[in-house]
């Protein structure tokens, strides 16, 4: 409706052409007031509850916790709890940068070619991990309510794994700690394997990051002798490959085994 045809509307229906007071109970916090939250939690991401709320004692504004929370959450702010991520050098940040400007323009064709590896230690009970729990007050640790925890995370497995746009290929359990050696073995029985099930092609592109192990002198030795083209990959870069994108969005590296809790 144009601002002419609902001005005509309200004076058909109400008569008068001013402004109707609104319906329903006024906001507690003006718009000012939100406004000035808004301002502060974008400048610090990381200030508490409680720092706004002397804030906005400070502006004459009202400063419950759960109106501060309400009008934060109308602007689309929300609380979260902060992932961690690896701490970048300048010389990180431009290595980074030079590689996206370098693939930006690669065709879909090529990065179909592309054939991603990791490894990744798996916990039974997943230590790091944090969730969140709908309960009521005072069942805190009733059993539905807790994750269970174990010394040392009850047990661990190391695997490597690798995937391209079309399917995964194959997963390999890693028997106790891996060297260049063992890395070396994975390519021989695995990795060209995979690259074959996965019809890369012979010119297929093969990523890893730079661990020791896979930069180490009998790694790119066998590399070259197979005729392997490598991704050249910038450090501290693990958010590049698309394998962690699939722990971000919820396949998280935990053992789907549900513990006896007798």
């Amino acid at each position: 409706m144009s601002t002419v045809a609902s001005i005509i509307w309200k004076w058909k229906k109400f008569g008068p052409t001013r402004t109707l007071p609104r319906v329903g109970r006024p906001a507690r916090l003006s718009d000012r007031g939100r406004g000035a939250l808004v301002r502060e939690v974008t400048r610090n991401p990381m200030v508490t509850l409680t720092e706004l709320q002397r804030c906005s004692m400070k502006r004459g504004e009202p400063s419950r916790r759960t109106t501060i929370s309400a009008a934060l959450h109308k602007s689309g702010l929300f609380g979260r709890v902060a992932r961690r991520k690896t701490l970048l050098s300048k010389k990180h940040m431009t290595a980074r940068l030079e590689f996206t400007k370098k693939h930006l323009k690669d065709t879909q064709t090529m990065r179909n070619k592309i054939l991603w590896s990791e490894e990744t230690k798996i916990e039974l009970f997943g230590l790091n991990a944090k969730r969140h729990v709908w309960r009521k007050a005072g069942t805190g640790h009733h059993l539905a309510n807790t994750i269970p925890t174990v010394k040392d995370g009850g047990g661990s497995i190391m695997l490597w794994g690798c995937f391209s746009a079309g399917a995964t290929g194959r997963l390999v359990r890693i028997e106790g700690e891996m060297n260049a050696a063992m890395y070396r073995d994975i390519f021989d029985e695995n990795m060209l394997q995979s690259a074959l099930d996965l019809r890369l092609g012979r010119r297929f592109i093969f990523q890893q990051d730079n661990d020791p192990k896979h930069t180490a002198k009998i790694t790119k030795e066998w590399l070259r002798h197979n005729s392997v083209n490598v991704l050249a990959w910038p450090s501290q870069s693990p958010d590049l490959n698309p394998i962690e994108q699939r722990s971000e969005n919820g396949c998280a590296p935990t053992l789907p085994i549900q513990a006896d809790r007798t």
